[in-house]
């Protein structure tokens, strides 16, 4: 793994209220890059390859809607856990992340999984 993986996983780990899991995915190969998950019942590379359907479904209907627009990223709520699909600003890798919604404030979630975001793009 590299290094700059190796951080990203650590400061999302050790910073994100509620962290359950974290992928980064390549979306035109489904390669999962880096996975990771504080909970044995819970396989986030599994997560990540139902999550690539769910990027490629909705990159499909903007194209059949004709919109001239790309996806940010994708955000499930479960009934005890919240989803982020944060897909790149170029469209070839997503960033999976899984957190306790009773732990969780999906806005701090949001704005820290950007903050070590920008690590990634840039060595992606």
């Amino acid at each position: 793994m590299s290094n700059f993986l190796e951080q990203f996983i650590e400061d999302v780990k050790s910073n994100v209220p509620g962290y359950i899991a974290v992928t980064v995915t390549e979306v035109s190969t489904g390669v999962c890059y880096v996975s990771n998950s504080d909970k044995k019942d819970f396989d986030p590379e599994t997560a990540s390859a139902y999550n690539l359907e769910v990027v490629k479904a909705k990159k499909n209907a903007i194209e059949a809607l004709g919109l001239k627009s790309a996806v940010q990223d994708i955000i499930i709520t479960l009934t005890n856990q919240i989803h982020i699909i944060d897909v790149s600003e170029n469209g070839e890798y997503f960033i999976y992340l899984a957190v306790d919604s009773t732990k969780a404030n999906l806005g701090m979630t949001r704005a820290l999984l950007k903050k070590y975001k920008k690590d990634v793009v840039s060595q992606l």
